[in-house]
Parts: structure tokens; sequence; C-alpha cells
């Protein structure tokens, strides 16, 4: 889709203006001691003497309806040096509800704190790297937890407001305190406003929403497995993800004193939050996708493919929503499971994130914005890149699903197929027993497979499949999910690491002190060898067929409903199969429905649009002179995956 000439206008600007920048950052705000490569900050600041203070800052809410505007903790991590010289610096944030109830990071870090109260301990490498490289480190308490007031609401105002009037703090916007509850003001005069948002699941929610206020001085951020539109991280067109809804979640990260003050909102977290599923205004007020208009700053992001705790339709509605509005973008995909990229290619994210950070907040021109949009992890530890994401190739094509030889096994092709099939819903079974059975006749499942590939095949972006089903009962639930049928080696994602093994021996990255080390445990990918993969799913419930509230159905009666699947990007190599299987539950990813339906497929009129590198044309050289497919056997794949996490900063 063609950028809209404001957009573009602004990227213009920002391309032009960069070396300008760079050249007044390199004059005005660090000395040049602090460069060693052109356009590349370097340690030369002490981490053991940076200033450590803290900071409350004035929400403008009263969450807690004590009477007094609620004040969120900011804990500071700042150069000496460069405070004595009186040079302004930028700012990286982290946002966080979970600093003090769960921790960060691989090894479940918290905050902690000298007598003073002023931060000896902050989560992440961020601030030990960062900081002797001429940054300020931020790490925000949300409010309603650890040191803040207010109450958690999981997304919502509280949550946002209370993110965005810090990044209004740092850029003379608001006011900030030097306690909790005094009088006496502290400034951010020390900070030119510049600030990057970075975090992990909430944390890079958090970045999502405050960057979807459009607030200025907000320049960048990097959204790590995070939401995009907390509806999605609940349901699937009506069907449950979670056996809990966010008062749950609320109820996790409060601290005590939002417990104690907080009854009202944890009430309309449960009453505005149906267990139907029906979509309600407390899910809009929680959808950054539909602002992402106002988006202003740059957006980094990385995200699991195999992530099933925040799933990748969260990352796939986002990107292409900022694709749509021209902002400037570069993603990372890994195989993995819900786990930051620290843990499964450290050395170049670092490395990549450090240059991200030079060039959007202090402004040098390293050549990262000319680089690869993409990089996407083909096989453990082996990275591809990619110029644009998707590729400029890439055309959404409509497969279409076929009968075959046998109940249940049949064909998947260009052509419009006729027929029906049936199936019943097992919540027993999952989509790794679905795809293990592709080739032989079981009640649960309808599978469609093409001939075997006689060259590769890449599916790049959000597929959706739309089911014309008969069901036998009032209620039922739909899954859909594309699968590469074929042996390789990947990482296994459905294991306790999604993906990763954490080990023993410890590499650092950044200065350390007595309290703080920026040591951390190596990891290594944990593989595993397989003969199918799913690589894309989605589910509904088929009661909202005709909008986002559901309805009973008819029994005997044909709906027709589109199923959004998750974003990915996956090559499925020359003699493999891609196959798509549509069912009922999705044992452990969506919860069941009240009774158990037999459904009926309509062939005709139901179809996979996918997003095909090449189009239809690729699909069709793809598939031409296929071989016979293989006899039916029994395909081994990862086990099936485990209940889904409910709390999005959990790692692994």
């Amino acid at each position: 889709m063609p950028i809209p000439v404001s957009r573009t206008r602004f990227m213009t600007w920002r391309s032009l203006a960069t070396a300008a920048v760079a050249a007044l950052m390199t004059a005005l705000l660090v000395p040049a001691a602090a460069h060693g490569a052109p356009g590349q900050s370097t340690p030369v600041y002490s981490y053991e003497n940076a200033i450590r203070e803290s900071v409350w800052v004035d929400t403008g809410l009263d969450g807690d309806n004590d009477g007094r505007h609620d004040r969120v903790a900011v804990d500071i991590v700042r150069p000496r040096e460069l405070a004595r010289q009186g040079r302004k610096i930028p700012v990286i944030m982290d946002a966080s509800p979970y600093y003090s109830c769960c921790g960060r990071g691989n090894e479940s870090q918290k905050k902690t704190y000298d007598a003073n109260g002023h931060v000896v301990q902050m989560p992440l490498f961020y601030d030990n790297y960062f900081v002797p490289r001429g940054y300020a480190f931020v790490g925000v308490d949300l409010a309603g937890t650890n040191r803040s007031d207010g109450c958690v609401d999981v997304g919502g105002r509280s949550d946002i407001l209370s993110a965005k009037a810090v990044v209004d703090w740092l850029n003379g916007r608001a006011e900030g305190y030097t306690t909790r509850t005094g009088t006496a003001t502290a400034g951010a005069g020390w900070t030119n406003g510049r600030t990057g948002m970075i975090g992990k699941s909430w944390d890079g929610t958090i970045a999502n929403g405050v960057a979807a206020t459009g607030v200025k001085g907000l320049r960048t951020i990097v959204p790590i497995s995070a939401i995009s539109s907390w509806y999605d991280y609940y349901f699937a067109k009506g069907a449950p993800l979670y056996d809990s809804g966010p008062d749950w979640l609320s109820g996790y990260v409060d601290s005590p004193d939002a417990r104690a003050k907080c009854a009202a909102v944890q009430r309309k977290l449960v009453d505005e939050a149906p267990r139907t599923g029906d979509w309600t205004s407390l899910w809009t007020e929680r959808d950054y996708v539909k602002d992402a208009s106002k988006v202003r700053a740059s957006v980094f992001l990385v995200h699991g493919m195999q992530d099933l705790n925040v799933r990748t339709k969260n990352f796939g509605q986002w990107w292409d929503a900022l694709a749509r509005n021209g902002v400037e973008r570069k993603i990372w995909l890994s195989q993995t499971g819900h786990v930051d990229p620290f843990d499964f290619r450290r050395s170049a994210w670092v490395d990549t994130l450090h240059r991200w950070f030079d060039h959007e907040l202090l402004g040098y021109d390293n050549g990262i914005d000319r680089e690869p949009m993409a990089d996407i992890e083909r096989h453990p530890d082996q990275w591809a890149t990619s110029a644009v994401w998707p590729p400029r190739t890439t055309g959404a094509t409509t497969l279409r699903p076929g009968t075959g030889a046998q109940p249940g096994v049949g064909t998947l092709g260009l052509g419009r197929g006729s027929g029906t099939e049936t199936f019943t819903d097992d919540p027993g079974q999952s989509e790794t027993d679905w795809a293990a059975h592709i080739d032989r006749p079981t009640a649960d499942k309808a599978g469609f497979t093409t001939r075997p590939l006689t060259r590769d095949l890449r599916l790049s972006g959000s597929s959706k499949v739309t089911v014309t089903a008969t069901p036998t009962t009032s209620t039922a639930h739909l899954s859909a999910v594309l699968v590469d049928l074929g042996p390789d080696t990947i990482r296994d994602y459905a294991g306790s690491g999604e993906g990763i093994t954490t080990l023993t021996d410890r590499t650092c990255w950044g200065a350390s002190t007595a309290g703080d080390s920026s040591c951390y445990k190596v990891t290594e990918a944990t593989r595993t060898d397989v003969e199918q993969t799913v690589l894309s799913r989605g589910w509904a419930d088929l009661g909202n067929h005709a909008s986002d509230r559901g309805v009973p159905l008819t029994p005997g009666k044909a709906y027709t409903i589109t199923l959004d699947l998750a974003a990915t990007d996956h090559v499925v190599p020359k003699g493999h199969r891609l196959a798509l299987i549509v069912a009922g539950t999705d044992k452990d990813l969506i919860d069941p429905p009240a009774g158990t339906p037999t459904l009926t497929l309509d062939l005709s009129r139901t179809s996979a649009r996918v997003p095909l590198v090449g189009g239809a044309d690729a699909f069709e050289r793809a598939t031409a002179g296929s071989a016979a497919a293989p006899a039916a056997s029994v395909l081994d794949g990862v086990r099936a995956p485990r209940a889904a996490h409910r709390v999005p900063g959990e790692d692994h």
C-alpha cells in the first residue's frame, strides 16, 4: 500500500535530518572521548558512580479513589559526569508491573533498594550497558504496583497514562516529586526528552500503548513479545484462550496498597470482560491497533513465531497497521516461544539494540536504517534477512480444500472444492495430534494437504481461513491450523524452556557493582527432530459468525465465519507438503464449548487466504508435477503444547 503523503514527509524529514542531528549530538551531547568507531557510543562513564535517584510523577489520575492524584515511582540511573557538565542526555525506559511481584528476565530479577530508597539493582542489562555509554535508564513501576499509587487496570487508561506521564515529565509537561506524598518538586532538566521504551510482554505492551497515544518525545519503542490488543490476548473471535480474565492478572501484580483500595477497578475488570468473549468498551480502550495512525515513534519489534502466551496475531496486526501508516520499523522473528532475544541470540541482540538506540536516540548515522528490515530464524541459530517484511512480492493466495479418497483426508489447491467433511469436537486432542494423523481418517478433524512440493514455498505474514460449517449443537468452537509436513530440526518451543536451555556459565554485558551484576546465565537452543511443524493457527466461536458478540447457534443451520491465523514467516521446503486442518477445540490452547458438537464443512464455501511470496504463481510452480503423497503414517511433532500461560510476562 502506498505510504500516505503526510507520513512520507515525516519519514523523509527523518532521513534528511539524520546527518544534521548526528553532528549536533556529537558536538553537544557526549564528549568526543565517548566515541570509538564512527557512529557508536562507547562505555566511558562510570556505572558505579552513576546518579541513582527516585522521583514520583503525578499521573493526573485518581484510580484508587483516595481523593488525590496518583503518583508513579520512577527509578533513575544516569551518568554523574554528564550531569556535572550540564549535558542533556536521552532516556531508555522500561515501564513494568513486575519489578517487585515477579521479577524480570530469565533469572526473575527484582528491583532492590538501599537504606535511602534509591535503586541498587535494576533488573536486566539495560542500565549496566547503556548508562556508561551516555544514556539514562528509567525503570517505572506501573500504577498500582511496587512503590506507585493507583490501580492496575491491565492495559487500560491507568496502565498507559501512568507510563505516558513519565514521558511527559521527561519533556517538562508533568510534575514530579522527590517523595511519594511530599510537595518538593523534582524536574528532569538533565534530559533532552528523547525517550525510547523497551520491554518484554506486559512491559512491551505498555510501550505499544504509550506510542499509540502519539506522545511527543517518545522517539522509538522496542516491544518484545508484546500485546497489541488485549481482547486478542484473552479471546480469539469469542473463543476463550484462558480460564481467567484480566481481574485475575490484576490481582497477580497488585501491590498490597492497591489490593486494599482497588476493589472498584477489579469489579470493572470482571463485569466488562465477560467470559462469553463479547466485545465491550473495556476491550476498545485496550485496543492499540486502532490508534496506530497516532504513532510518532519508530518500532523495533521482536516476537517468537511459536509464542503461545502472547500469540502472534498480536504482532501481525500491529505490524500491518504500522505499515499502513508509514511508521519506520524493524522486526526480528525467532522460532522460540515466549523468549527474550537476550536469551536466544544474545551477542547479536545487544549489538543491534545498541546501534538502534544510538541511531534513534543519539541520532548517529550508523546505517542501521539502511539494513534489511527483517531477521527471521529459519532453523535453530540460523537466520535469514528480508529487505522488507513481508517481501514486496507477497500475495494473498486463496487455497481451497477438496475431498479425497478417504473421509477427512482431502486435498489442498487452487481449484474450488465440492462436497462435505464432518468431524466431532474432541477437547482431548491437540493440533499436534491432528497433524500427526493428517493422512488417516480420524473423527476429530478434517485435513487437507498438497502433494509434495517441487520447490520451496514461503509464507510471510498473516493468513485467514473462512469456514462454512453446520453444527449439531447450539455452541461450537473451531480451530484452523497450517502445517508443514516433512522432516526438520526446530527449536523445541513446546518444551519447558520454549526453545532454550539455561546453562550455568555467565557472560557479562556492561559494568557491574556489588549490588547489580551485568553477568547472566548463558543459554543455548533446545532442538528437536520432527516430521511435522504447525506454523500458524487460529480459533473462533462459531456463535461470533455475524458480529463481535456471540449468539446461540441453530443446530442444522450452516454458518460462515473467518478465523484470523497467527502471523508467521515460514518456508515449506521442496519435498514437504503444506496442510490445512480444521477441527474443534485445540487442547490447552482454547477452552471447549458447552456441548460436544459435530460439524459438517461445506468445502465449496471453505478456503484459506495465505500470504505466499510469489503469490498464486509460486504455488502453481511448487505443486506442478508433484509426486504422489506418501503412504499414511503417524508423523512425529513437538509434544502437545502445555496449557497456555495466564501471565504475559512469565518466562517459559
